[in-house]
């Protein structure tokens, strides 16, 4: 280990495998998912790359891509006028059913109802992908405790948690 380093060279080797990894995921987010072929460019076994990026990056490669195609989507409903269904297929899902109830969990909204209410961003897209990136899944928010509290949870990106009722 080198001084003044906190990660070995084994490790660091190993970590940039992962991201390798990830970036085909991203590469190919429309494609099926095929673990052992995503694991092969890590130089591991399907398990352990599973476990492995779960533990580095902080979720499972099929939840990182379900995630990856709803931001790709989320791009697509709102600066194109392409139907839902023909959006859900370009970005790999093979279920409208299965993209409407991912799209929702994530983002805490319908895709028609995130289409309605988001037009196209006039933002460099750096940007855009930071301000449009979900923080926390809509389906992991707290449930409100009445009514009136429903209002401040109505956001999946965390403004309203941060602004506090009235």
């Amino acid at each position: 280990m080198a001084y003044g380093s906190g990660v070995s060279r084994e490790t660091e080797d190993f970590n940039r495998r992962l991201l390798r990894a990830r970036d085909a995921m991203d590469r190919a987010y429309a494609e099926p998912l095929d673990i052992r072929t995503v694991a092969a460019v890590a130089h591991v076994s399907p398990a352990h790359f599973i476990r492995s990026f779960r533990a580095v990056f902080g979720e499972t490669p099929h939840r990182y891509l379900q995630r990856r195609r709803v931001e790709r989507s989320m791009f697509l409903l709102r600066e194109t006028d392409r139907s839902v269904t023909d959006i859900c297929f370009d970005v790999g899902f093979t279920s409208l059913g299965t993209f409407s109830r991912m799209f929702s969990r994530i983002v805490g909204e319908t895709p028609s109802g995130y289409r309605l209410g988001n037009g196209p961003i006039v933002a460099p897209h750096c940007v855009q992908l930071a301000a449009m990136r979900p923080r926390v899944a809509a389906d992991e928010l707290p449930a409100p405790p009445d009514e009136s509290a429903a209002s401040a949870h109505s956001s999946s990106f965390g403004e309203a948690l941060t602004a506090g009722a009235p």
